[in-house]
This record gives structure tokens, sequence and C-alpha cells, in this order.
């Protein structure tokens, strides 16, 4: 069976801009070894959709959010990125976490939080330590709205402190980051394919 994901491109900046995007580049990559194992992946790059603050799945007029909720919902593996900000995930990444809390309140027939059965993954990208504190907080909100986590499903990489060099700089992929990304699309394409052909128990009555 094929296998869908969306991946949301957290960085800070638009589309248009002139400066290129490390978490695009990495989730490019992420992409590209998804593709090895059947997956095709979309990219929403969320600075470009107007999302509107709250913990709604639909915010009123203008809102970008339930368009994008619904391609979520489609997929079969979620594919977060984010850059690291004042050692945080990026507010762009946190503004779909907060819209994704509806889910706990949303079911599906069987009683199920309507995430159940999709299969969620993080890349990172920042010039300073702090990849490991971003994906553990990017993992537990995604656990908590009801996505499965895989084995080893965060790739990341972080440059030099008080450096000037981003991934998206790099002329070639270091070692260790392919590594991650090779275990990340492996694993969750792996666990999204077991998903897909055995869901969770309903919830009892």
């Amino acid at each position: 069976m094929s296998l869908k994901a969306l991946a949301l491109n957290g960085t800070l900046k638009f589309s248009d801009s002139s400066e290129a995007s490390s978490t695009g580049k990495l989730l490019e990559l992420i992409a590209g070894e998804f593709k090895k194992h059947g997956v095709e992946t979309e990219v929403i790059r969320l600075a470009d959709h107007n999302i509107k603050p709250g913990v709604t799945s639909d915010e009123g007029e203008g809102d970008a959010w339930p368009d994008i909720r619904r391609k979520v919902l489609e997929a079969d593996i979620l594919l977060v990125g984010t850059p690291i900000w004042l050692g945080q995930p990026g507010s762009v990444c946190k503004r779909a976490l907060e819209r994704m809390d509806a889910f706990l309140e949303e079911t599906d027939d069987q009683g199920r939080m309507v995430s159940y059965g999709k299969v969620a993954a993080v890349a990172v990208v920042g010039n300073e330590d702090g990849a490991h504190h971003v994906s553990a907080e990017v993992f537990q909100a995604l656990n908590d709205v009801g996505f499965t986590i895989p084995a080893n499903a965060v790739a990341y990489w972080v440059g030099e402190a008080m450096g000037s060099t981003n991934f998206v700089d790099l002329k070639r992929t270091p070692e260790a980051v392919q590594t991650m990304i090779s275990m990340l699309a492996r694993n969750t394409a792996h666990l999204a394919k077991l998903l897909q052909q055995s869901q969770y128990p309903e919830e009892e009555g």
C-alpha cells in the first residue's frame, strides 16, 4: 500500500524570501529518503498561510488551518520541521501544534481521536545546541494529540555556537545527519504501514 506524508515546514521565512530555508532543505532530504520506502511527501510552508491563533479546528473567516488540518488527517505520516529560536521550537511550529489541540475532543465513529493511527516524526535545525529539547517538546505535543512516535523519529543538525554557517549552506550532508534521516524514514514508513493494516482498538463504551 502506498503511503502519504505531509511535512509542515515551520521556518519563519516566507517562500518568496531571498534567503533559503535550512528547515526546508532538511525536509527535502527526508522526503527523498521517504520516496525509497514508497512514501510520497507534500510540503506546506506554514508561514505562507494565515493560520489564526487559537485551539479549535476552525477560527473563522480567513483561517487557513481547516484546509491544512484536512491534509494532516488525510496523510499517514506527519513530519514537523522547525528551526530552533531562543532554544525553543519556532513560533510558526508552535501555532500549528496549538491548533491540533482540538484533536483532543474530536473522535472518529469508533470513539478514537481523529489522529489515531497516524505516525509523526520531527526535523530540527539551528545554530545553537537545543535539538533534543526542541524535539522533546514537539514529540510530547504530537503524542498528546494522538500521533504515534516511531523509534529514532528525529533528524537534526546544529551548527557551531555563535557560528554563521547554516545547514542550507553545507555542500554535503554530514554522515551523522544522513544516518538520522535514513532511520527516520525507514522506521516511520514501517510503523505507518503496520498501523494502516491494523488500527488502534475502538473506544470501549
